[in-house]
Protein backbone atom coordinates (compact mmCIF):
# COMPACT_ATOMS: atom_id res chain seq x y z
CA UNK A 1 0.00 0.00 0.00
CA UNK A 2 2.92 2.16 0.53
CA UNK A 3 3.58 2.36 -3.40
CA UNK A 4 0.21 2.83 -4.21
CA UNK A 5 0.10 5.60 -1.33
CA UNK A 6 3.41 7.13 -2.67
CA UNK A 7 1.69 7.38 -6.33
CA UNK A 8 -1.66 9.11 -5.51
CA UNK A 9 0.39 11.57 -3.32
CA UNK A 10 2.65 12.70 -6.67
CA UNK A 11 -0.43 12.50 -8.65
CA UNK A 12 -2.45 14.69 -6.56
CA UNK A 13 1.02 17.18 -6.07
CA UNK A 14 1.37 16.86 -10.16
CA UNK A 15 -2.17 18.12 -10.49
CA UNK A 16 -2.29 20.78 -8.00
CA UNK A 17 0.97 22.36 -9.38
CA UNK A 18 0.01 22.25 -13.03
CA UNK A 19 -3.60 23.97 -11.65
CA UNK A 20 -1.73 26.47 -9.79
CA UNK A 21 0.32 26.86 -12.73
CA UNK A 22 -2.41 28.00 -15.00
CA UNK A 23 -3.74 30.55 -12.53
CA UNK A 24 -0.59 31.96 -12.23
CA UNK A 25 -1.05 33.04 -15.71
CA UNK A 26 -4.65 34.54 -15.23
CA UNK A 27 -5.90 37.88 -14.12
CA UNK A 28 -9.34 37.67 -12.34
CA UNK A 29 -12.00 38.54 -15.18
CA UNK A 30 -9.83 35.72 -17.14
CA UNK A 31 -10.15 33.25 -14.28
CA UNK A 32 -13.98 33.88 -14.15
CA UNK A 33 -14.46 34.00 -18.07
CA UNK A 34 -17.41 31.40 -19.53
CA UNK A 35 -16.80 30.48 -23.18
CA UNK A 36 -20.59 30.33 -23.08
CA UNK A 37 -23.72 29.67 -20.55
CA UNK A 38 -23.65 26.77 -20.25
CA UNK A 39 -19.94 26.11 -20.18
CA UNK A 40 -17.80 26.50 -16.52
CA UNK A 41 -15.05 29.43 -15.54
CA UNK A 42 -12.10 27.91 -14.64
CA UNK A 43 -13.00 29.81 -11.08
CA UNK A 44 -16.12 26.83 -11.09
CA UNK A 45 -14.45 24.02 -12.02
CA UNK A 46 -11.38 25.09 -8.89
CA UNK A 47 -15.06 25.05 -6.82
CA UNK A 48 -16.34 22.04 -8.03
CA UNK A 49 -13.04 19.90 -6.98
CA UNK A 50 -12.52 21.88 -3.59
CA UNK A 51 -16.47 20.66 -3.33
CA UNK A 52 -15.30 17.08 -4.47
CA UNK A 53 -12.65 16.88 -1.88
CA UNK A 54 -14.69 17.78 1.14
CA UNK A 55 -17.33 15.24 0.44
CA UNK A 56 -15.27 12.49 -0.55
CA UNK A 57 -12.17 13.20 1.90
CA UNK A 58 -13.57 15.35 4.64
CA UNK A 59 -16.90 13.48 4.67
CA UNK A 60 -16.28 10.00 3.14
CA UNK A 61 -12.57 9.40 4.95
CA UNK A 62 -12.51 11.45 7.78
CA UNK A 63 -16.14 11.46 8.62
CA UNK A 64 -16.41 15.09 9.18
CA UNK A 65 -20.45 16.93 8.43
CA UNK A 66 -19.43 19.51 5.67
CA UNK A 67 -22.35 20.30 3.96
CA UNK A 68 -22.12 20.39 0.18
CA UNK A 69 -24.29 22.25 -2.87
CA UNK A 70 -22.73 20.56 -5.90
CA UNK A 71 -24.98 22.54 -8.17
CA UNK A 72 -24.14 25.84 -6.53
CA UNK A 73 -20.39 25.20 -7.97
CA UNK A 74 -21.64 25.19 -11.68
CA UNK A 75 -23.94 28.63 -11.26
CA UNK A 76 -22.28 32.12 -12.48
CA UNK A 77 -19.41 32.95 -9.59
CA UNK A 78 -16.72 35.34 -9.42
CA UNK A 79 -13.86 34.45 -7.26
CA UNK A 80 -10.36 36.48 -7.68
CA UNK A 81 -7.27 34.70 -8.80
CA UNK A 82 -5.79 34.72 -5.42
CA UNK A 83 -8.94 33.30 -3.97
CA UNK A 84 -8.78 30.25 -6.19
CA UNK A 85 -4.73 29.41 -5.37
CA UNK A 86 -5.57 29.27 -2.05
CA UNK A 87 -8.31 26.97 -2.36
CA UNK A 88 -6.25 24.71 -4.45
CA UNK A 89 -3.63 25.00 -2.26
CA UNK A 90 -5.76 24.45 1.06
CA UNK A 91 -8.03 21.61 -1.62
CA UNK A 92 -4.90 19.79 -2.17
CA UNK A 93 -3.60 19.66 1.53
CA UNK A 94 -6.51 18.41 2.73
CA UNK A 95 -5.98 15.59 -0.09
CA UNK A 96 -2.66 14.73 0.75
CA UNK A 97 -2.15 15.18 3.79
CA UNK A 98 -5.38 12.96 4.40
CA UNK A 99 -3.46 9.89 2.11
CA UNK A 100 -0.45 10.39 4.21
CA UNK A 101 -2.53 9.34 7.49
CA UNK A 102 -3.78 6.79 5.93
CA UNK A 103 -3.61 3.29 7.53
CA UNK A 104 -3.67 0.10 5.35
CA UNK A 105 -6.92 -1.00 7.26
CA UNK A 106 -8.64 2.83 6.01
CA UNK A 107 -7.80 1.73 2.09
CA UNK A 108 -10.33 -0.68 2.49
CA UNK A 109 -12.79 1.41 4.30
CA UNK A 110 -16.40 1.99 2.77
CA UNK A 111 -17.98 5.33 1.86
CA UNK A 112 -21.45 4.90 -0.28
CA UNK A 113 -21.02 7.71 -3.84
CA UNK A 114 -23.91 8.26 -5.94
CA UNK A 115 -25.62 5.20 -4.11
CA UNK A 116 -22.96 2.66 -4.43
CA UNK A 117 -20.65 1.64 -1.56
CA UNK A 118 -16.70 1.83 -2.80
CA UNK A 119 -13.52 1.70 -0.83
CA UNK A 120 -11.42 4.63 0.04
CA UNK A 121 -8.71 3.57 -2.62
CA UNK A 122 -11.32 3.50 -5.38
CA UNK A 123 -12.89 6.89 -4.56
CA UNK A 124 -9.42 8.60 -4.51
CA UNK A 125 -8.01 6.45 -7.87
CA UNK A 126 -11.86 8.09 -9.25
CA UNK A 127 -10.46 11.55 -8.00
CA UNK A 128 -7.32 11.58 -9.41
CA UNK A 129 -9.13 10.45 -13.08
CA UNK A 130 -11.83 13.12 -12.32
CA UNK A 131 -9.83 15.36 -11.56
CA UNK A 132 -7.75 14.99 -14.60
CA UNK A 133 -10.38 15.44 -16.85
CA UNK A 134 -11.16 19.20 -15.09
CA UNK A 135 -7.28 19.73 -15.53
CA UNK A 136 -7.86 19.68 -19.13
CA UNK A 137 -10.86 21.82 -19.53
CA UNK A 138 -8.61 24.20 -17.59
CA UNK A 139 -5.71 23.89 -20.00
CA UNK A 140 -8.26 24.67 -22.41
CA UNK A 141 -10.02 27.47 -21.11
CA UNK A 142 -6.75 28.73 -20.76
CA UNK A 143 -5.10 28.44 -23.82
CA UNK A 144 -8.55 30.31 -25.73
CA UNK A 145 -7.89 32.85 -23.52
CA UNK A 146 -4.07 33.68 -23.50
CA UNK A 147 -3.47 32.36 -26.97
CA UNK A 148 0.35 32.31 -28.18
CA UNK A 149 1.13 33.89 -24.44
CA UNK A 150 -0.52 30.54 -22.82
CA UNK A 151 3.21 28.42 -20.77
CA UNK A 152 2.52 24.79 -20.55
CA UNK A 153 2.35 23.55 -17.39
CA UNK A 154 3.48 19.92 -18.47
CA UNK A 155 7.23 21.09 -17.84
CA UNK A 156 7.86 21.68 -14.33
CA UNK A 157 9.36 25.06 -13.30
CA UNK A 158 13.03 24.66 -12.31
CA UNK A 159 14.05 25.53 -9.14
CA UNK A 160 17.30 27.84 -8.61
CA UNK A 161 19.80 26.61 -6.23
Amino acid sequence: MEEIKSILISKFEEIERRMQSVLEQLNDDEVNWRPNESSNSIANLIVHISGNINERVLNGILKRNIARNRDEEFEELYRTQPELLDITRDSFTIMIESIKDMSTEDWHKMQVVRNKERTHLEVLIQCAAHFSEHLGQLFYIAKMIKNTEYVTTSIPKKIKP
